[in-house]
């Protein structure tokens, strides 16, 4: 199998590239809980802030694509960024999307134990305190699979995700041919719903653009894709389209299903697809998409860790350690970063997701995550402003200054208005993480020396 220089065995094609993309994404699991955010911002009209927050994501991708096709390194938004603004900025983004893949897992595989939960609750089995083993072993296996044989995980990934989300598509078939049965769907969700108007529907697009987080995580792969500079960008474009879609759809279903004038409850529901499963279907169907939605969570623990571990290997291989960008001798995978990455989100997990619980443990590690993952976007999208500039590009600056634009308002509208505690200090932990990384470029010189395309 060919190898490039840094030893990563080039194998992959376009189905594992959006297998990684649509793990870490995760929609099954960010449909079950991201919707009710987006129906509490915009009420009726979520659906349409879903398919703005698609279009927003999708500029931001498009300056992903116009540095995949031209620069092929596993470093993603380090190396698209270190092009333009110098490794040094580029090891700050880097340094940024690795802490989004640490907090992301680590969040998921406390939710896997959420989501197992959550099934054998509906048949009388309690699993207590147990979930955290089941977190725990789900963190080790995801481990082990990342470790051997990168062209498995990927494709594990993607048939995880895509049967997870069937089980989501059906439950809607059926909400759509019950609603239609009784009287007739609705447009009434792609318009801003008259009590919030406009505002609501951008405020609704900062949960839309949150469950895209991870979209990039394809470009990851660069160094172990044949033809990179066109499977990166069609795997990009592939997972946010099939995503965005999704998200359009599984959000409509959920405001219909309902009922237009009872969004109130569907804003304060914790378990909105059970309730619609137990409403338009049984029992049987509401425990299929807990185990959908656990299924996705294994998704995604398998996904972050794999991206994570190829950004801290390329972080390693452009100065911050040798020893991070080993490659297994004979797995040809960077063994080294999986190891310190799954640690890591075992850290977080033993040592804070028990006090505070699976599913608030996943919302302020996910919340940081995201925070450092929306500077790492900016990043990139000025940085194809800046090289289109270069370039003499006119089309391109324009798509680059307008994926920084977007990006600024989730940005804003997670910091303002000050979200109440303990959330008023995330942003202070993403900011004390880049500081970290900061320190680390003065205290290790080799850090910006070489090239990171």
């Amino acid at each position: 199998m060919a190898k490039t220089g840094g030893g990563l065995r080039r194998e992959l094609g376009p189905v594992e590239a959006v297998g990684l993309s649509l793990s870490v994404i995760a929609p099954t699991m960010g449909m079950a809980l991201n919707v009710t955010l987006a129906v509490g911002a915009a009420g009726v009209g979520a659906p349409l802030g879903f398919a703005v927050g698609t279009l927003v994501v999708g500029l931001v991708g498009l300056s992903f694509v116009f540095f995949a096709s031209r620069v092929t390194s596993a470093g993603s938004g380090y190396a698209y960024i270190g092009q333009t603004f110098g490794p040094r900025a580029g090891f700050i983004a880097g340094w940024c999307m690795v802490l989004l893949y640490i907090a992301g897992g680590s969040g998921s595989a406390a939710l896997v134990g959420n989501f197992l939960s959550a099934a054998l609750d509906d048949h009388g089995v309690h699993l207590g305190s147990w979930w955290l083993p089941v977190a725990v072993a789900s963190l080790t296996g995801g481990t082990l699979l990342a470790w051997r044989d990168v062209r498995l995980a990927t494709r594990v990934m993607l048939t995880l995700e895509l049967s997870s989300i069937a089980v989501i598509i059906y439950l809607g078939l059926r909400i759509l041919s019950a609603v239609h049965a009784e009287g007739g769907l609705s447009l009434a969700p792609f318009h801003p719903d008259p009590t919030v108007g406009w505002w609501g529907i951008g405020y609704a697009v900062v949960f839309a653009v949150l469950s895209f987080a991870g979209f990039e995580a394809a470009a990851t792969l660069a160094e172990e894709a044949g033809q990179p500079r066109r499977t990166i960008p069609i795997a990009l474009v592939g997972s946010v389209v099939a995503a965005g879609l999704f998200f359009v759809f599984a959000s409509y279903i959920q405001v219909i299903g309902f009922g237009l004038d009872n969004m109130k409850a569907l804003a304060a529901s914790e378990a909105p697809l059970n309730t619609l499963a137990l409403k338009y279907g049984n029992v049987h169907i509401a425990t299929a998409l807990d185990l959908a939605a656990c299924v996705s969570a294994v998704s995604c623990v398998l996904g972050t860790l794999s991206a994570g571990a190829r950004m801290l290997f390329v972080l390693g291989r452009g100065g911050l350690s040798p020893t991070l960008a080993k490659v297994h001798p004979i797995y040809g995978t960077p063994s080294v970063a999986v190891g310190i990455v799954a640690v890591t989100m075992l850290v977080g997990l033993i040592a804070w997701a028990p006090f505070i619980g699976p599913a608030s443990y996943y919302d302020s590690v996910g919340t940081i995550g995201v925070l450092a993952l929306i500077v790492a976007y900016l990043g990139v999208t000025a940085a194809a402003a800046v090289h289109a500039v270069r370039a003499g590009s006119h089309l391109w600056l324009v798509l680059g200054a307008l994926g920084t634009l977007a990006m600024l308002w989730p940005l804003y509208n997670s910091v303002y208005p000050v979200p109440s505690f303990p959330d008023n200090l995330w942003p202070y932990i993403v900011a004390l993480w880049i500081a970290l990384g900061g320190a680390l470029i003065l205290l290790k010189p080799a850090i910006g020396r070489q090239d990171p395309g």
